[in-house]
């Protein structure tokens, strides 16, 4: 069942992830040609009156289950794990109109709805961005209203054996203290995540990844981390053991100030390559950049 204040319906993830997969493929192209012509714009004054609104749910979901997560066109993202067999959802929308009236006509489309299945939460965003939506669901709806900025920020909490598929938009994103199969996915983040192990995939158009390491070895089948304009920046405790790919596309390089690194097999280990063993190797560890750097040190002990 999906449930919202007015609302029933089934949503399906929108075109912008579609667009998104289209773009890291065109980024991390080895023959990508960039050809871009300078506009002259005149910015626009933004709208006069800004409402924040929060909402929060709870749902349970036990070990083991799944949350997927269709994420606004821009916000931030921060998920958490707890030892509770339920999530909490927790959003703060912002939205900005000229005049009441047109925040109140917002109000009524730009949320979430939440599908529950068998062991399986959707949190699903509905919006201006989404016109099919808005066609469906809000009739005569102003056309000078859809291009207004809105955001939901999301601060969720979920068990810690879980797994999660998160279709970001534009906006910082942490997660932390969860271990399952995690898919991770945005056209421009700041990204940072904290995992001790799991089979995690995170594909970022635009920005920056952090994976902080907890353990001194991952527990699960490992890590695969793209980012197609960016940096990768990967934070191992001492002593950790793990096999590590890492990959250089177009332009940059990778700085490496971690010692206990050895080459594994060609090209071993180089500017732009990386195919070496830490320890007593393990879980593979792959970090590939198209434009950009890569990052591996030490992480910083605790006072």
């Amino acid at each position: 069942m999906i449930f919202m204040s007015g609302f029933t319906a089934t949503i399906k993830p929108t075109i912008k992830f579609i667009l998104l997969a289209f773009a890291c493929a065109l980024l991390f192209s080895p023959n990508r040609v960039v050809a871009q012509k300078q506009k002259i714009s005149v910015p626009l004054a933004p709208p006069a009156l800004v409402r924040t609104t929060t909402r929060n749910e709870t749902r349970r979901l036990g070990y083991g289950g799944t949350l997927t997560l269709i994420a606004a066109p821009e916000g931030s993202i921060t998920i958490e794990g707890w030892s509770r067999s339920e999530v909490e959802v927790r959003a703060e929308i912002q939205m900005r109109a000229d005049t009441e009236a047109d925040l109140d006509r917002l109000a009524a489309v730009n949320g979430f709805l939440l599908d529950e299945d068998l062991n399986h939460l959707r949190v699903l965003t509905t919006g201006t961005h989404d016109r099919a939506f808005v066609k469906a669901h809000a009739k005569n709806f102003p056309r000078k209203l859809l291009g207004l900025p809105w955001k939901i920020d999301y601060r969720i909490r979920v068990p810690m054996s879980v797994d999660l598929d998160i279709n970001a938009g534009r906006g910082p994103i942490s997660l932390k203290s969860v271990e399952g199969n995690v898919r991770v996915s945005s056209p421009q983040s700041e990204t940072s995540l904290e995992f001790a192990g799991g089979t995690v995939s995170t594909t970022i158009a635009a920005g920056r990844v952090t994976l902080k390491v907890l353990g001194r070895s991952w527990h699960g089948v490992g890590a695969d981390i793209k980012v197609a304009a960016g940096d990768i920046v990967l934070e191992l405790p001492a002593g950790f053991s793990g096999d590590l790919d890492a990959d250089i596309l177009r332009s940059g390089e990778i700085e490496v100030a971690y010692e206990g690194l050895e080459a594994r097999e060609k090209p071993g280990i180089t500017k732009q390559h990386i195919k070496g063993r830490l320890g007593s190797g393990g879980a593979f560890l792959k970090l590939t950049v198209g434009d950009g750097r890569i990052y591996i040190k030490k992480q910083e002990s605790k006072q």
